[in-house]
């Protein structure tokens, strides 16, 4: 069974209708029922065909929750205007984010938009910061596929006081770091209370490898999954979630290079982590997440020295392990009954108000949201890799708002909040064109018996 990125080049104009289905059609002449597909992102939208980049697991057998399974399964959300502001905040793993791209630092934007809403939903990859994890009270800790799912409307969430949590770390490591990831646990039991149901040492461990697209992303391959599949489906009924630790094969020299570059090298850990936990939470319907494991002793005795301040958190830990565990304590219960949806406490794509994402980034979450009517919110300030020009989009009018920084994009979603038009703020006010209606027109209604008020 292996996991692996690949790139495709597929003839599909932006700015038609129903643009999801026509990427899952060309997507199934593209792979036979032995492939399936676990993540997909354009990563350029110019020229004559999209650029994108498609996890796939070779494995024919593969069942995903119980039932045939494809990550472009769309529920149009009913047309219901939801009672509580929820937005979804997104930064993509592995892009080169300014702001999220490296550990944690897209943490203060988050929690400024919580301020905003009543519930936000974000992914690891924005407040995960090693020993760290300084997510908003308010907020909900879901791996990227459940929030595409959630957007897709077929999947919802409910709040859950604890986890029961299962801890998988790679037994092919060194005892010192599989000890110390034992520690991280126990630390997180002692200290506030974690319920860990078990830890399973893993030998032999997933092989995880990363690498970087053409477009320059973070991504990579994975095999041995069979073992760890066989572990979970052994121990189900037995924990709420997956805690995940181990090896992640890079170039010797990236260490130091990923450190002296200042934030300018891509994270080559966050892509290839991404990869597994989506296929982990798509297999098994409950929230996961993963945590990288030092390769050896000499790795982990390199000293960075002062580093740039988004790393910081990283140069600082031993296990990177803390900021996981502290995250699926609380992560939501995964619901995939649509006859729930409606109940007391599940949050759907209909309870959905907004999505803030960095500008550019252009996946399955951005394609729902188009879809679904919700509103985007693109911000330009947290420039990444992606090149795609969002406007380009069949939007509906006021549903795209391009802004320049993240104090813009709360003003935005306060104004939204407070059912004020955004731009109504600003000067000069745009006037309303007003459009004179035919003679022959009303002489037409009238003549059928419609009238006009």
């Amino acid at each position: 069974m292996l996991l692996r990125e690949m790139e495709l080049n597929l003839p599909i104009n932006l700015d038609q209708s129903n643009l999801l289905s026509q990427i899952q059609k060309v997507m199934e002449f593209y792979f036979s029922r032995s492939v399936q597909p676990l993540k997909f992102a354009i990563t350029s939208s110019r020229g004559p065909r999209l650029k994108c980049v498609v996890s796939g697991l070779e494995c024919p057998e593969t069942v995903f929750h119980g039932q045939e399974f494809s990550i472009f399964d769309f529920v149009r959300r009913d047309s219901r205007y939801p009672d509580k502001f929820n937005v979804v905040f997104i930064v993509p793993t592995g892009i080169g984010a300014e702001i999220g791209g490296h550990a944690g630092d897209a943490t203060p934007a988050a929690r400024l938009i919580s301020e905003i809403c009543d519930t936000l939903i974000l992914h690891p990859n924005v407040v995960n910061a090693s020993d760290i994890n300084e997510m908003p009270n308010n907020s909900l800790y879901v791996e990227g596929s459940v929030i595409t799912r959630l957007l897709m409307g077929t999947v919802g969430l409910v709040k859950t006081r604890a986890n029961r949590i299962l801890a998988i770390i790679d037994g092919e490591g060194e005892d010192a770091f599989q000890n110390a990831a034992i520690n991280a646990i126990n630390a997180a039991r002692a200290s506030y209370g974690l319920n860990c149901s078990g830890i399973i040492k893993m030998d032999p461990a997933i092989k995880m490898k990363a690498a970087f697209t053409n477009a320059g992303t973070a991504a990579g391959s994975i095999s041995g999954l069979e073992g760890l599949f066989d572990i979970l489906d052994d121990c189900q009924e037995k924990f709420d979630a997956i805690a995940l630790s181990s090896i992640v094969c890079v170039p010797e020299d990236f260490h130091k290079k990923y450190f002296d570059s200042a934030g300018d090298m891509i994270n080559p850990w966050g892509g290839v982590e991404a990869m597994l936990t989506h296929a982990v939470s798509q297999r098994l319907n409950l929230p996961s997440a993963h945590a990288p494991m030092f390769e050896s002793l000499e790795v982990a005795n390199q000293y960075p020295g002062v580093v740039d301040s988004r790393m910081a958190a990283e140069a600082i830990s031993l296990t990177f392990f803390q900021c996981v565990l502290k995250g699926l304590k609380t992560s939501p219960i995964i619901i995939s009954d649509s006859a729930k949806f409606g109940n007391q406490g599940v949050i759907s794509a209909s309870d959905i108000s907004c999505l803030v994402i960095p500008d550019g980034c252009l996946g399955l979450p951005t394609l729902a949201a188009l879809e679904q009517g919700i509103t985007v919110v693109a911000v330009g300030e947290n420039k990444n890799l992606m090149k795609n020009d969002l406007t380009a989009l069949p939007w509906d009018p006021d549903q795209l708002y391009v802004v320049e920084n993240y104090w813009e994009a709360a003003g935005v979603l306060c104004a939204l909040r407070a059912g004020i038009k955004p731009d109504s703020v600003r000067r000069p006010l745009q006037q309303v064109s007003v459009k004179r209606r035919p003679a022959e027109q009303k002489s037409q209604l009238s003549a059928t018996g419609i009238t006009s008020r």
